[in-house]
């Protein structure tokens, strides 16, 4: 009898250390973390490009990225084009989306008399370059796995799913309607998770190989986890990957 309490007061401080565990992480993460800027590989790859002088980048601009995909917001994904291009440091970019929003109402001020300065005297500056984007492919579950394991009745158990989505940009002269270039990337977004529970029928499984019987007392504990990359981080990815490729040819760009 004996032994057997200390074996169940062994167990017990086992499963009160995997609580208290738990229990810290939770409060770890109940404040949240501090935002941080991106350090993805891609957008280490745009910072590669280098700098260029602004009075040699071309001036370019993009209307509307579009998508024939239904989980993306097409003005999200402009939006995002648009800060890649600005981070690239390779391009003068314009506004064009929004440019009858914030823009067109600071002239009217100015205009009106009602903010110095003489901007709604002042030319605003034509693009030479068009950049058309589209999410034209999804993928869904293209890869999947599971697989599980079981001994004296703890089961393990996890699986990974696969999905693809892939975009086409292309480069348009203004002055001529040109296809200057174009491009087609593809990006897997990925997600996985796993699970262990059993953990009781071990220990009895185990108690009962050493002769013991914990008469209903054993302690039992489960687990689960899931990953899921970003759909936003994967769009961000596969637009990045496509400025990059696209920004090292563009010296090869002629608008004759």
């Amino acid at each position: 009898m004996k032994s057997l309490k200390q074996f169940l007061i062994k167990m017990s401080c086992v499963g009160t250390l995997a609580l208290s565990g738990v229990a810290a992480v939770s409060a770890a993460y109940a404040e949240g973390k501090d935002p941080v800027s991106d350090r993805s590989s891609t957008t280490k790859k745009l910072e590669s490009l280098g700098k260029v002088d602004m009075a040699t980048r071309p001036l370019v601009t993009v209307y509307e990225v579009t998508s024939n995909v239904g989980e993306i917001d097409a003005r999200a994904a402009t939006a995002m084009f648009t800060t890649a291009l600005v981070k690239s440091r390779q391009f003068r970019v314009l506004e064009r989306n929004k440019i009858m929003g914030g823009v067109a109402k600071e002239r009217e001020m100015n205009q009106s008399g009602v903010s110095s300065g003489n901007s709604a005297t002042r030319q605003i500056k034509g693009a030479n370059v068009i950049f058309e984007a589209t999410f034209s492919e999804a993928t869904a579950s293209k890869k999947t796995s599971s697989g599980g394991f079981s001994i004296g009745g703890l089961q393990l158990g996890g699986g990974s799913n696969q999905d693809e989505v892939g975009m086409d940009v292309r480069v348009l002269s203004v002055g001529t309607g040109e296809v200057l270039d174009a491009i087609n990337v593809r990006k897997a977004v990925e997600s996985s998770q796993s699970s262990v529970s059993g953990i009781g029928a071990l220990v009895d499984t185990i108690a009962s190989a050493k002769g013991k019987n914990l008469k209903g007392f054993t302690p039992d504990a489960n687990f689960q986890s899931a990953r899921k990359e970003s759909m936003d981080r994967a769009l961000r990815a596969l637009i990045e990957q496509a400025i990059f490729e696209l920004a090292k040819r563009a010296g090869e760009w002629t608008d004759d």
